[in-house]
């Protein structure tokens, strides 16, 4: 048996992988702001499902039920950071004010859950920590460059933090869906559009998204059970692209990049002392 922590967890990816998970006979400690979509989980499975519910943005309440959880449990096996939602709308449309709580839910509350779980990480001598990042960690589409500031940005600070906590045994793995089936695009918070913007690629994809021409070819309960399956591996990759549109995505913008570096060499090595 299994002890897993999961963010986001009362919706989406985390509910299906907190359900799939009890039923398997693993522990799950599921975080979330509402309680409400555990209560038949609770009396499934009893003591083996420890419901923790606050505001991830909430550092000292994070902090808090971090440490409550390995105090009575003992031991994380894996912590499943899954916790974001999307912020919908061209730089110029978005406020301020929706710029803050986007970095603050997906970007600097990941960051410090991270932080709040590697002491007791070490101390249990390893473990693993699985980031639910998405293709939007590693390509772009307008109306959502706020929300892929957070995914990269989560997605560099990880690949950071891999290399520093190896050592103790360790692992980090990023998961990268592509759209899935979540009912994510319900969930957006929306800029309010502006006309200048109407006739343009944001213009296009917000479109696309509101008339269903926005293809969503993922399926939740097989991108929650790869998920599942990397995190029970003894050695899983670092990156995890899940769906066709994500390995397509993905593939063709990281070979764009690569051609890119690779025509700019000679002036590259320009830059270099004499």
């Amino acid at each position: 048996m299994k002890t897993w922590w999961i963010t986001g967890a009362s919706s989406g990816l985390g509910l299906a992988m907190t359900t799939k998970l009890l039923a398997r006979g693993d522990r799950v400690v599921a975080c979330g702001r509402r309680v409400a979509p555990f209560e038949a989980l609770q009396q499934a499975a009893g003591d083996r499902l420890r419901v923790a519910r606050f505001d991830l943005t909430d550092t000292a309440a994070l902090r808090q039920h971090v440490d409550a959880a390995f105090a009575d449990l003992g031991r994380i096996d894996t912590v499943v950071s899954n916790a974001g939602y999307g912020l919908f709308g061209a730089a110029e449309e978005v406020t301020d004010a929706q710029i803050e709580r986007q970095i603050a839910t997906n970007l600097t509350a990941s960051i410090h859950l991270v932080r709040a779980m590697l002491p007791h990480l070490r101390a249990q001598g390893g473990g693993r920590i699985l980031q639910v990042s998405s293709e939007g960690g590693q390509v772009t589409y307008p109306n959502f460059s706020l929300y892929h500031a957070t995914k990269w940005g989560i997605e560099g600070f990880l690949d950071a933090v891999a290399q520093e906590v190896a050592p103790f045994g360790i692992d980090i793995v990023i998961a990268e869906p592509g759209a899935t089936a979540t009912g994510f695009a319900d969930g957006l918070d929306r800029a309010e559009p502006m006309d200048a913007y109407e006739a343009t690629p944001a213009g296009d994809v917000r479109r696309a998204i509101a008339s269903g021409a926005f293809e969503i070819r993922g399926d939740a309960d097989r991108t929650v059970d790869a998920m599942i399956q990397v995190a029970d591996s003894p050695q899983p990759r670092r990156r995890i692209a899940l769906g066709s549109t994500a390995f397509e995505n993905i593939h063709r913008a990281l070979s764009a990049r690569l051609d890119d570096l690779v025509a700019q060499r000679s002036l590259s090595l320009t830059a270099d002392r004499a």
